[in-house]
């Protein structure tokens, strides 16, 4: 079977093509789990998420200081129920699934993240994510300039702690913007979590893997000329020679120009090459 005839394939299509403020980020991150469990159950999965709800609530009776509720629900995943960042394996795959980050209680700080804002939001917790480069925070909408780093236990940071914390992990390599502290939208948050993997497969010649994640980038963001180009290499790499031409051809005529056009023309010829034989 075609994966774009897979049933996933079509409910995720179909819960990334609503708002920001109706997708549900949760099941989405599921139905991006099926593609590697196709046996998962995704409405036993989304009810673990409400089972952890459920406990957190029993702390926060009725909590309202916005801090103190995320401080509470905080303690609760990380120090409770024991959820850490998985520093020992970091790049394993099964970090980037969200079903294996609840069964494991390790993950990486984009699905800790996703656990916490899904369990907050069960509370009526309003928390969002922030996308700063290499190191995904949250923070409480309401609470400004505080921010909670999930892979580290839930500690909290300020602004300057933030800098601190990118300028570490980058190498001091990008400059600071105050725009690496803006929440991040839903759909750039499913691809980043989609990147992730791309990037562990690529790197492991896992091509049909990483293939099947670009499809479900490519589902989000059609026009991603980037993502065209990486997975027609990747059908090259596969022997779909229609496909990669196809997409190779797409990327070329997007504008791209420099060595990058010509390493991508090379390309083109030798696959017509190959299909014409």
């Amino acid at each position: 079977m075609p994966t774009s005839d897979l049933p996933y394939r079509s409910q995720f299509r179909e819960i990334i093509s609503l708002p920001e403020d109706e997708l549900d980020l949760g099941r989405a991150a599921f139905l991006i789990a099926v593609t590697e469990y196709p046996d998962l159950d995704i409405e036993k999965e989304v009810g673990l998420l409400d089972s952890l709800a459920s406990a957190a609530a029993t702390r926060l009776r009725s909590e309202t200081d916005n801090l103190r509720s995320v401080n509470i629900i905080s303690s609760y995943l990380f120090d409770e129920v024991g959820f850490r960042g998985n520093e020992q394996d970091y790049y394993h795959p099964d970090n980037s699934y969200l079903n294996k980050v609840l069964a494991c209680r390790l993950g990486i700080p984009i699905t800790l993240s996703l656990v916490f804002t899904e369990v907050a939001k069960r509370l009526n917790v309003s928390m969002t994510s922030i996308g700063m480069p290499g190191h995904l925070l949250i923070k409480h909408t309401d609470v400004p300039d505080i921010y909670i780093d999930p892979f580290h236990g839930g500690i909290l940071l300020s602004e300057s702690e933030c800098i601190e914390r990118m300028n570490r992990i980058t190498g001091g390599r990008l400059k600071w913007e105050s725009k690496y502290l803006e929440p991040l939208g839903k759909h750039e948050f499913l691809s980043r979590m989609l990147r992730n993997l791309k990037s562990i497969y690529l790197k492991g010649n896992s091509y049909k893997k990483a293939h099947i994640i670009m499809d479900q980038l490519l589902e989000i963001d059609p026009g991603s000329m980037i993502e065209r180009r990486d997975r027609g290499i990747v059908n090259f790499q596969l022997g779909d020679y229609p496909e990669a031409l196809q997409d190779l051809e797409i990327y070329l005529e997007s504008g791209v120009s420099g060595s990058e056009a010509s390493s991508v023309t090379k390309l083109i010829w030798k696959l017509r090459d190959l299909l014409s034989n």
